[in-house]
């Protein structure tokens, strides 16, 4: 059986770690580098960094930060933000990310998906989906949650399948930053629907809610960046109480 992942994520707005609710309301949460550093050396599987503003302002991740981070850690790092040709994603991977996250550029021209994955493999390439519930229809955003589109999320997420994403990342902004559990329900129909891993984020607020997300929302990976910013919850505590529900955990 796969182990499980569990993913600490760094939101960055101006150099600085930030996290927010529903997607406002930033408040800092510290130095990526030295975060990163800490989540790796806690045993993390993994580390997401997505610079949230650069699609918004129309620029380029920072890939100064990139580097200083890809230097500390020694586990898989995952970059999005600003990201919409094949040369942003070439200039990344050379600058220490394994794998990059696309989003808003996916949605705007899906062509991108199949070519990222032909050039560098689809397990490079993670596809991020916002979606809220809109009368009963989770309806995917764009630009950091700000711009809805007429997507469905359950179909979106069948198209990057097809096109060779190797991962998605489905955030719920209903849940993003309430502490209230992930959606579960929405993470267990897509799990059944596709094939590719897909990982839990929004809404991590006690080891429960991650427990939940695997046993209940069928998911591969759970992300999460409050609770451990503000050390609320310690990466091995959790995937010590993971390993207590039967759930396989790296440890």
């Amino acid at each position: 059986m796969l182990t499980k992942r569990i993913i600490p994520c760094l939101d960055i707005k101006n150099g600085r770690t930030v996290k927010g609710v529903n997607f406002v309301d930033l408040r800092d949460a510290g130095d990526p580098v030295e975060l990163a550093k800490i989540y790796s050396d806690e045993g993390a599987d993994e580390l997401v960094f997505l610079d949230i503003s650069a699609t918004e302002e129309r620029r380029k991740t920072l890939i100064d930060l990139v580097r200083k981070v890809a230097a500390t850690i020694n586990i898989p790092f995952t970059v999005g933000g600003g990201i919409s040709s094949v040369k942003d994603v070439d200039v990344l991977l050379q600058n220490g990310a394994d794998k990059v996250s696309i989003n808003s550029s996916a949605v705007k021209n899906p062509q991108l998906i199949n070519d990222l994955a032909q050039k560098f493999g689809s397990q490079c390439v993670v596809v991020a989906i916002d979606a809220k519930q809109i009368d009963g229809q989770w309806i995917v955003h764009l630009v950091g949650g700000k711009v809805p589109t007429e997507l469905n999320l359950f179909d979106w997420a069948k198209e990057v399948e097809q096109r060779g994403a190797g991962e998605i990342l489905f955030t719920s902004m209903d849940n993003d930053g309430t502490k209230n559990g992930f959606a579960n329900e929405a993470l267990a129909k897509l799990s059944q629907l596709v094939n590719i891993p897909i990982i839990a984020s929004g809404g991590a607020g006690s080891i429960q809610h991650f427990v939940d997300s695997f046993l209940e929302g069928k998911a591969d990976a759970a992300l999460a960046a409050s609770v451990f910013h503000f050390k609320e919850i310690e990466i091995k505590t959790l995937k010590e109480a993971l390993k207590n529900n039967n759930i396989e955990v790296r440890i």
